[in-house]
């Protein structure tokens, strides 16, 4: 079986003139190979496309695969990871992750917390600001923690992010909507434990590979966040490690809820913390984790439950192939 791999390479991003910040959710070569490597060793045959703009040049020339490895994150725009699915469907090549659908839906973290809470599943309160004539009209207790809506890896991210008045959220609305130019989450902060939790499979067929605390050492740049400096940075300032069983069990059932309930596919990772009576609350999905073998939060869960890196890959490829009947 001809498996396609499409992703966006960081160099390629970085050699164009972008910065270190906006590629962060891009992947370094290492990435791609490990990928590669566990894929020929599972007995596929691979082809490497790169990112959309790549693969709409091969589908023009009539290229295609028994099915895509698909990785490629986009540029632009709240449906930049929809753009490759939404191609491959087009061209009805099968595809390993989330639909387009599900991937412009979780990437917009406010939409993503209304159809979760629908669900009947804790989240922190929240506002979504486009304007910050509105600012005015949020009535949520402080503190309060703020963030892009539409970003990953900790981007937007860092020690003001924590907002104790409304004089400190004046200061940094106006900072963020003018930087990242999309909506902001602004929602109750969460003093407690942070915990991120890998899923793999669909469905019914979903189950959790583990979970990990994030412990943040004494010293961190900005205490009490998963900045983006902080996960750059993570080998230096943070420790992980599998919380006790009722936690873990906790943790498994909440992010199979959350999972179930908005559809994603084959393989992801969804985050929560605890707030201060230690009731855990849903922050977000990512339903294209990072697969870099060492760095990357999923494979660092498997690697903690000793699951291979190959093993993941396995059940990412067997999760598509059985829900696209491939």
């Amino acid at each position: 079986m001809l498996i396609g791999l499409t992703y966006d390479l960081k160099d390629d991003y970085l050699k164009e003139g972008f910065s270190k910040e906006e590629t962060a959710e891009f992947d370094s070569i290492e990435t791609i190979e490990a990928i590669e490597k566990s894929l020929l060793s599972l007995g596929y045959e691979t082809e490497r496309i790169g990112n959309s703009k790549q693969l709409i040049k091969k589908l023009a020339s009539g290229k295609t695969w028994d099915m895509v490895f698909n990785i490629a994150e986009g540029m632009y725009g709240t449906g930049r990871e929809s753009l490759v699915p939404a191609l491959l469907d087009e061209y009805r090549i099968p595809y390993t992750f989330s639909d387009p659908l599900v991937l412009s839906l979780c990437l917009h973290k406010g939409i993503t917390k209304s159809i979760v809470r629908n669900h009947g599943i804790a989240t922190a309160d929240f506002e979504i600001i486009e304007d910050e004539r509105r600012l005015e009209a949020i009535e949520l207790s402080y503190p309060l923690f703020i963030k892009p809506a539409c970003e990953g890896t900790g981007k937007g991210i860092d020690g003001s992010s924590k907002i104790d008045s409304p004089e400190g959220l004046k200061a940094t609305v106006p900072r963020l909507l003018a930087a990242y130019k999309q909506p902001l989450l602004v929602e109750t902060y969460l003093p407690g434990r942070e915990f991120t939790v890998g899923i793999t499979g669909t469905g019914e067929d979903s189950r959790c590979v583990g979970a990990m605390e994030v412990l943040l050492k004494k010293g961190a740049r900005e205490e009490l966040i998963y900045s983006y400096y902080n996960k750059s940075n993570y080998e230096q300032i943070i420790d992980y490690c599998i919380p006790e069983k009722e936690v873990l069990d906790s943790c498994s059932e909440m992010a199979l809820a959350v999972w179930k309930s908005l559809g994603c596919r084959d393989a992801g990772r969804i985050d929560m913390r605890m707030d201060d009576k230690g009731i855990l609350n849903f922050m977000e999905v990512n339903p294209l984790a990072g697969l870099n073998p060492i760095h990357s939060d999923l494979p660092i869960i498997a690697r903690l439950n000793a699951i291979s890196y190959e093993a993941i890959i396995d059940e990412i490829m067997k999760s598509a192939q059985k829900r696209m009947s491939v």
